[in-house]
C-alpha cells in the first residue's frame, strides 16, 4: 500500500482570486464503485473524462481533486495556448517533427475550443497572439532559428524589431522579437473551472478529495481518501508531476515549482507604461527566462523561478520577481503586486511526456513540461481512447512526442538540479 501526497500552495492561486467565489463539488463520502476513474482535476484529467464519455456514454466516470478546481496547477500557469508546436530551442531540422506534433495538437485544440463554445466558457480567450523576446544578442541568435521553423512551416508570424516590442508592451527592454499570431491568451482558473462545470452529467467530480493509498485488487483497482474508498476496472493518473508520488516513474520526471506575480491596478494615467497593445503575452527565448502577460486593461503578470521538489520563500520569491518587473518597466517601481502564487509542473530530462499504460488497467499521463492547456489536453484524449482500445494513431502520437528519458536518483537529481540550473542562469543572463 502506498501513501501519497499531493501539493500543498502556501498561496492562493491568483487567477483564481480574480473571479467571483466558487462552490465547490462535494468531497467523497462513503464508497463508490464506478467504470473509470481519474485522478486529478486538470486539463488532463478533465479530457480523459470527457472522451471515455463520448465514447462509451453508459459508463460510470469518477474524477477526484485533493484540493477545489481553481486552485490546482491548471489554474496557475500563464494561460498561453494555441495549435501550432514551435519550442523556444527550435532548429530547421525540427521542423518535420514539429508538423507532425501540430497535427495532434490542432485536433485537442479544436476539441477544446468547441467544448469552450458549446457551453458558453466565460474565459476571456483573446485571439492576441504572443511574442518570443530576446533580450540579449544569444538570445535573438536562439530566436532567429525559431524563425526559420516557423517559416518552414508557414506559421503566420512578424518579426518585432526593439522599437516595436517597446511600442507594444512599454518596455525597451527586449532587442528582437517574433510574433506568433496563432496564439490564444486566456485566463486559466476560468477555463479549468468552465470544463468542470461542463463535465457531463455521467462524471461524477468530488473536490478536496485527495487519495491517500491505491492497491490493485480482484483484477480492477482500490483506492482509498480521506472520506471513502473508490472501486474501478481501470484507473488513470492525472496528476502531472506528482504522479511519482504514488509510486510510479520516479525516474522519469521530477516536480518543478514556478511563480507569478500579478500588479496592482495601473492608474489610467499611466497606462501607457505597459504598451499600446490593450492585450499581449511575452515567452522568454532561453527556458529559465521570464513571461509576461497584460492582465486585463491594467495589470502585468510576471512568471519566472523553478524551484525542485519544494516551494521556495515567499519573501524571496517576491523580491525576485520584483526585480524582474522593475528591470523591464523601472518606471514602474511604485505599483505593488497584489496577487503572489506558485504552481507545479513535471519536468523530464529531455523534455518529452510519459504518456501510456504503466499495469493492466492503471495508465497515466504527465511531463507536460509547462504547456499543459493544448499538450494536457491532446494527451488526455488519447489516453481515454488507448484505455477503450479505440483510435488507431496513438504510437504516431507518441513517437512524434518522444518518451521520458531516465532521471538520477536522489540525492543526484537535486544536486543536479542544482548544478544546471546555475549553469543555465549564466546563459540565460538578462533574460531572466
Amino acid at each position: 500500500m502506498t501513501k501519497l501526497t499531493f501539493p500543498k500552495y502556501s498561496n492562493l492561486c491568483g487567477w483564481n482570486a480574480m473571479l467571483p467565489p466558487r462552490e465547490p463539488h462535494a468531497a467523497l463520502d462513503g464508497s463508490l464503485t464506478v467504470d473509470y476513474a481519474i485522478v486529478g482535476a486538470g486539463y488532463t484529467g478533465f479530457a480523459v473524462a470527457r472522451r471515455l464519455q463520448e465514447l462509451d456514454p453508459q459508463a460510470r466516470i469518477a474524477v477526484l481533486e485533493a484540493t477545489t478546481v481553481g486552485e490546482g496547477a491548471s489554474a496557475r500557469n500563464s494561460g498561453f495556448t494555441g495549435a501550432h508546436v514551435l519550442p523556444r530551442n527550435a532548429s530547421i531540422e525540427m521542423a518535420q517533427k514539429a508538423q507532425v506534433q501540430t497535427t495532434f495538437f490542432r485536433e485537442a485544440y479544436d476539441w477544446l475550443m468547441s467544448i469552450v463554445r458549446d457551453n458558453g466558457i466565460e474565459c476571456d480567450i483573446q485571439q492576441a497572439g504572443s511574442i518570443r523576446g530576446a533580450a540579449t544578442e544569444q538570445g535573438e541568435a536562439s530566436l532567429r532559428k525559431v524563425l526559420e521553423v516557423a517559416q518552414a512551416n508557414g506559421i503566420a508570424h512578424s518579426v518585432l524589431s526593439r522599437d516595436d516590442i517597446h511600442r507594444r508592451i512599454g518596455s525597451p527592454y527586449y532587442r528582437f522579437g517574433i510574433h506568433m499570431q496563432d496564439t490564444v491568451l486566456l485566463q486559466p482558473a476560468a477555463l479549468i473551472r468552465g470544463l468542470a462545470d461542463a463535465l457531463p452529467s455521467s462524471v461524477a467530480l468530488h473536490e478536496n478529495t485527495p487519495v491517500t493509498a491505491i492497491r490493485r485488487k480482484d483484477g480492477g483497482w482500490i483506492f482509498e481518501t480521506s472520506g471513502g474508498v473508490v472501486k474501478c476496472k481501470q484507473l488513470a493518473l492525472a496528476t502531472n508531476g506528482f504522479i511519482p508520488k504514488f509510486g510510479y516513474l520516479k525516474s522519469r520526471m521530477a516536480t518543478i515549482y514556478t511563480y507569478a506575480a500579478v500588479t496592482e491596478e495601473i492608474p489610467d494615467g499611466r497606462l501607457g507604461e505597459i504598451g499600446e497593445s490593450e492585450a499581449w503575452g511575452l515567452l522568454p527565448s532561453h527556458r529559465l527566462g521570464t513571461t509576461l502577460r497584460r492582465i486585463g486593461r491594467n495589470r502585468v503578470m510576471v512568471r519566472s523561478l523553478y524551484a525542485h521538489e519544494a516551494e521556495i520563500d515567499e519573501g524571496r520569491a517576491k523580491a525576485m520577481l520584483r526585480d524582474r518587473f522593475e528591470r523591464r518597466w523601472p518606471n514602474l517601481k511604485d505599483i505593488g503586486f497584489e496577487y503572489l502564487w506558485g504552481g507545479t509542473t513535471a519536468f523530464t530530462m529531455n523534455g518529452a511526456p510519459w504518456w501510456g499504460q504503466l499495469e493492466e488497467g492503471l495508465y497515466a499521463s504527465g511531463g507536460c513540461n509547462g504547456s499543459g492547456i493544448a499538450k494536457g489536453t491532446m494527451l488526455g484524449r488519447h489516453l481515454a481512447e488507448l484505455m477503450l482500445g479505440k483510435g488507431n494513431d496513438h504510437q504516431a502520437m507518441a513517437q512524434s512526442m518522444g518518451s521520458a528519458s531516465w532521471i538520477a536518483p536522489e540525492p543526484l537529481r537535486t544536486i543536479g538540479f542544482h548544478f544546471v540550473s546555475a549553469i543555465e542562469r549564466r546563459k540565460a543572463g538578462l533574460e531572466i
